[in-house]
């Protein structure tokens, strides 16, 4: 049979599509949400992630960065630092700030140079607003707004810092580099490096980090990155942590990174599920034209000319709803960055990022053409003859050319989804689970409707037409318990993630927590600090440990500078971490391989190792481990491995050392302290009296840090599966109007030998009634496992959702599909027998 041409199919398409558009605004709605959230998550993540990069040179301070812990460059390592450029030097630590008659505050003090800033702008705030300023005077001090209000302190006002006291010359409008600065515990304060040592707050084994700022010449055609290389290669074992413009803020990058990367899996999983929307749209606008179809056929159109006529069709609206999608995401991502405000580290300007968009609308198009060309390849091999009894006849099984199309489209789609990511196997998993539930919920309806088929005639007519409505022919029994059992899993989902992530501060934080964390305590000074804060709070506990910082440099056979890439999960090995001593095991810690040594152990260096870092490193007990303390390497062999019980929010450290291996290198302690909370600021102003230079952490303070970072993740998590809820919805919609052909025609049958209106939507209660039932359990556990996952697996923390919010979210959901399902079966009781039948 000849095939029409194209552009005569495609006259034909436009005038039946400009007459029944309204038959595809469920394929228009399901794109649309789809393609919106994946186009306004990826521009968020881009626009963010961007400035990051965009401003690489402000937010780290200069082209390059050396940073040492508890020590100052000698002079040979400033000298070879000059040589590559301009260099601008600063002293990091924390320093508990007082003034205005109010409890001391944690602050990080910060001494700056004369260089400073090499790139950017330090500002003070006045009141027509931020204005460019110099580092401090001589005696001076400019603080961070929070800083101020909390001690209700302005302009002109003094403010102690350790021994000395500054006076206050302006209040920080923005710090340059504050966000290449990393993880903060209080608002900052700046003073001249040269007036740090009157502060008093230096000592052998302080904790503070003086960082040496690079601006290379603007000729110098050398790359950041690979002088950072050179110089971590050369200076790593002696304690330099280098890093390049293109990473002032990796902490920051990684989260935003990494949390778009989970949140555009979520959207993509919301426009598969959408994607049965689309296909249970096109199949009942396919059913509506079965007349159509059929005269088409009759009057001589071949299989491909049906094909091609409704995909044109189906093209054009889907294109509509991509690119409606595109526009609405990317409009989107300035409106949410408008609403975040300050709560991110940089503020990005709008700009129009092609990537995340392209990705969008690709896989938009991969979508639709999956969930679509199954019905359409169905419409065009269909006979006239079996086109008119579509109502009581199965439809045709897709044919092994069609899945083949199909299987490919869904490899290219998962393809592009893995090739985007820099977590190829986390991807994996999410869309894997994603496919695993829709499986699991086609084999139930599947089963559902068997067993319908299976089961006794019940005597009650009513229950009797609603189980018959499971199994007869043309029921989408499958597709209903898909779109009933999405909507319901998704409900569990969203109050186990949000509930677990509530239970993580609000419970099992606040239970153990100390009350206070104190650092920088001299290592000569555990007796006066334990008896000052007895006289302050008597019956407080106090928990001293040795406090230094290493790097881990080598480890079994590998030195850490000669390895071209680090292991993905090994983030012990990026920067300096946490070290300590102790003679007996420390309290939070159970020993799971090897032994601990004894107390009085005087042999060769040995080290108890975090049973996680072990297993990232891939160690085990008896393996080599070299460890850079205050630029001195410590080869150890691993004694023993241990499991830390990190809720407890005490101190303690992945490695810990003999006594006799780090006793006599300069360090300070630091310690926590359990204690009433009317007792906290007494506390603290006795410890600052005896120890000037120590700092005192409100836990209380942490905690309300976590709460905030928590809820702003339970917000976005939230955020992006309530739209796949919605997608979910459009599912059930979908599915009720795929079917309401036949249910219209046993309808209008029924009404003509007498049933009533009451009784035709108690037999639609029924039906949704009993899927909802049966298809709680499945919901509870498949939105249980993925929250879980996301939960323990994503974010790594504890499981503990409240079960009663769960349970009565399976509660809403089923009201809400019940509605739903009762909303679609009211145009089919509105309908006139005549008409209906004459239409079938």
């Amino acid at each position: 049979m000849t095939s029409a041409p194209l552009h005569l199919l495609w006259r034909i398409a436009r005038r039946d599509l400009s007459a029944g558009f309204r038959g595809l605004r469920l394929l228009f709605l399901c794109l649309f949400l789809g393609v919106g959230a994946l186009a306004a998550i990826g521009s968020l993540t881009a626009a963010i992630t961007g400035e990051l990069t965009r401003k690489g040179r402000e937010l780290l301070g200069g082209d390059l960065e050396v940073a040492l812990t508890q020590r100052y460059a000698e002079a040979t390592e400033k000298a070879q630092m000059a040589q590559l450029g301009k260099v601008s030097e600063t002293v990091r630590l924390r320093a508990m700030a007082s003034g205005g008659g109010g409890p001391p505050m944690l602050s990080e003090l910060k001494g700056v140079d004369s260089s400073y800033p090499l790139y950017g702008r330090l500002t003070v705030a006045t009141p027509s607003g931020p204005v460019a300023t110099d580092r401090p005077g001589s005696g001076e001090v400019l603080i961070e707004r929070g800083l101020a209000e909390r001690l209700g302190v302005g302009v002109g006002d003094s403010l102690a810092l350790g021994k000395a006291r500054f006076r206050i010359s302006g209040v920080l409008a923005s710090e340059p580099d504050r966000v290449g600065e990393g993880f903060s515990l209080g608002p900052a304060a700046l003073i001249r490096l040269e007036d740090m040592a009157s502060t008093g707050l230096i000592q052998p084994g302080s904790l503070f980090q003086a960082k040496y700022r690079i601006r290379l010449a603007p000729n110098d055609i050398r790359r950041p990155d690979k002088l950072a290389e050179d110089l971590k290669r050369a200076h790593g074992e002696a304690g330099w942590q280098v890093r390049d413009h293109g990473r002032a803020a990796p902490g920051a990058s990684r989260f935003f990174e990494r949390m778009g990367q989970f949140l555009g899996l979520i959207g993509l999983s919301a426009l598969v599920i959408a994607g049965i929307g689309v296909s249970n749209g096109v199949a009942g606008y396919l059913a509506a034209r079965r007349g159509a179809i059929a005269t088409l056929k009759v009057l001589g159109a071949s299989n491909r000319d049906v094909s091609v006529l409704y995909l044109l069709q189906v093209a054009v609206v889907a294109s509509c709803a991509i690119a409606t999608g595109l526009v609405a995401g990317a409009a989107l991502a300035p409106a949410l960055l408008a609403l975040l405000g300050d709560r991110l580290p940089v503020k990005p300007d709008f700009v129009l990022h092609l990537w995340p968009l392209a990705i969008a609308a690709a896989q938009g198009l991969l979508i639709a053409f999956i969930f679509t060309w199954p019905p359409l390849a169905r419409a065009g091999r269909t006979p006239p003859a079996a086109i008119w009894r579509t109502h009581l006849e199965p439809a045709a099984r897709m044919s092994r050319r069609d899945a083949a199309i199909v299987g490919t489209a869904a490899a290219v789609s998962v393809a592009l989804a893995l090739a985007t990511t820099d977590r190829p196997l986390f991807s994996a998993g999410v869309l894997a689970a994603t496919g695993g539930v829709l499986l699991l919920l086609l084999l139930v309806g599947l089963g559902v409707r068997t067993l319908a088929h299976r089961l006794p005639r019940p005597a009650s007519p009513l229950l009797r037409l609603a189980l018959s409505n499971l199994h007869r022919p043309g029921a989408q029994t499958p597709a209903l318990v898909i779109a009933i059992g999405l909507s319901l899993t998704l409900f569990v989902l969203i109050a186990a993630i949000q509930t677990s992530l509530d239970a993580e501060i609000a419970r099992s934080v606040p239970q153990r927590a100390p009350a206070q964390f104190v650092l920088d305590v001299p290592s000569s000074g555990a007796t006066a600090f334990r008896e000052a804060v007895q006289r302050a709070a008597p019956g407080a506990e106090v928990d001293l440990v040795p406090a230094l910082r290493g790097t881990i440099t080598a480890y079994g056979s590998q030195r850490v500078r000669d390895m071209k890439t680090l292991p993905r999960e090994a983030w012990v090995l990026r920067g300096e971490r946490g070290v300590t001593y102790a003679g007996t095991l420390p309290e939070g810690s159970r020993i799971t391989a090897g032994a601990w040594w004894p107390a009085d152990y005087q042999g060769p260096p040995l080290v108890s190792l975090d049973e996680r870092v072990a297993e990232a490193l891939s160690l085990k007990v008896g393996d080599a481990l070299t460890v850079s303390v205050l630029g001195r390497e410590i080869p150890a062999r691993i004694a023993s491995l241990r499991k830390i019980d990190w809720e407890t929010l005490g101190f303690n450290y992945m490695m810990v050392f003999p006594p006799s291996t780090l006793a006599q290198a300069p360090h300070t302690l630091a310690g926590s302290i359990s204690l009433p909370p009317d007792k906290e600021t007494a506390s603290a102003r006795a410890i600052l009296a005896a120890f000037p230079g120590a700092s005192v952490i409100s836990v209380r303070e942490v905690i309300g840090q976590a709460r905030v970072l928590l809820d702003q993740m339970a917000l976005a998590v939230t955020a992006a599966a309530s739209v796949t809820l919605l997608a979910g919805m459009a599912v059930l919609t979908g599915a009720v109007a795929a079917a309401r052909q036949a249910r219209t025609y046993d309808a209008v049958i029924l009404k003509t030998l007498g049933a009533t209106r009451g009784q035709l939507l108690a037999v639609q209660a029924l039906e949704f009634g009993l899927l909802g039932l049966l298809l709680g359990g499945v919901a509870l556990a498949a939105g249980l496992s993925g929250a879980w996952w996301i939960i323990v697996q994503v974010f790594e923390f504890t499981w503990a959702p409240d079960w009663g919010r769960v349970l009565g979210s399976v509660a809403v959901g089923l009201a809400v599909t019940l509605a739903l399902s009762l909303a679609g079966a009211l145009p089919i009781l509105s309908a006139r027998p005549a008409s209906a039948l004459r239409s079938v």
